[in-house]
């Protein structure tokens, strides 16, 4: 299943789509406090497009410092890869019109990455994903120092969580409320569309993101819907791929494995699952199930 996700699409970028609302969200993830006059300059994310997906939030400061935020609430550990793949033709469009064989060295401002996680499954309160984490390393290399690097840090912002982080941006602070009001409402009744227009309505006796839901309300309720619903599409159809993985794996001999001693039940599981997550398709899965079992 393939999704664009277009700028403004959802309610998250939505929100944070201001030089004064980023300023805030900056500060609180840093735990900082800049200048109002310190100058907020939001990039232009339609050009910043990867396999049919934008980046969430990209921003600079100052010009100098250039932040790419990503809103997730199903755990991705190839973050770290997407968003350096953004941050490439971040710059590529930064010194366009220069050339890279003069002289003189290129100037591109210092990129930070971020994750904001308010997902269903456990995850801590800080995580760091690192591109190097996804290098298959050759054993004649000598070195464990990779010689590129980017990483991520994400932070969960569940209610209760990194709660010192959430209380620095008001926005983000209510954001996250009128969020979890959805998730408690939605539990309740199981029907996502009358959770949405209760919280909508908790929030706006509540003075939560009130103007904004006065002036957006019917938009929030269709980019949740839109949004969330997608979610469940894509986690259904990765549900679907994990199991037909499993089968095929017992089918093409993991019960000859085991009896060889080679590998046990719960290793195979995890194996599996893990060429799922890094995004390989059923045909490749096969491919190298299919190798190892005629080494």
């Amino acid at each position: 299943m393939q999704t664009n996700r277009k700028f403004k699409d959802s309610l998250f970028t939505s929100l944070f789509s201001t030089p004064d609302v980023l300023r805030e969200l900056y500060c609180a993830l840093k735990g900082i406090t800049l200048p109002n006059d310190i100058p907020v300059s939001i990039n232009t994310l339609e050009n910043v497009l990867f396999m049919d997906t934008y980046n969430d939030i990209s921003f600079e400061i100052g010009g100098k410092l250039v932040i790419l935020i990503e809103h997730q609430s199903t755990i991705n550990p190839n973050m770290a890869f997407r968003l350096f793949l953004y941050i490439a033709r971040i710059f590529e469009k930064k010194i366009e019109g220069r050339t890279l064989y003069s002289r003189k060295p290129v100037s591109i401002p210092w990129p930070e990455f971020y994750v904001l996680y308010n997902g269903k499954d456990t995850f801590p309160d800080k995580h760091v994903y690192k591109l190097s984490d996804l290098f298959e390393k050759p054993e004649f290399l000598e070195t464990d120092n990779p010689l590129l690097e980017l990483e991520v840090k994400v932070l969960n912002i569940n209610e209760g969580r990194n709660k010192e982080i959430i209380n620095r941006s008001k926005k983000l602070s209510e954001y996250c409320i009128f969020i979890s009001k959805i998730h408690e409402y939605w539990k309740e009744s199981g029907d996502l569309e009358e959770a949405i227009k209760k919280a909508i309505k908790y929030c706006k006796s509540c003075d939560i993101l009130v103007e904004y839901l006065k002036t957006h309300g019917s938009e929030v309720l269709n980019m949740i819907l839109t949004e969330w619903n997608t979610e469940d599409a894509i986690a259904f159809a990765r549900k679907e791929e994990r199991e037909e993985a499993l089968q095929e794996g017992h089918a093409k001999g993991l019960e000859q494995g085991r009896a060889e001693g080679l590998v046990g039940r719960e290793e195979e599981r995890k194996h599996l699952l893990e060429l799922l997550d890094q995004g390989l398709s059923i045909d490749e899965i096969r491919k190298r199930l299919s190798q190892n079992i005629n080494k």
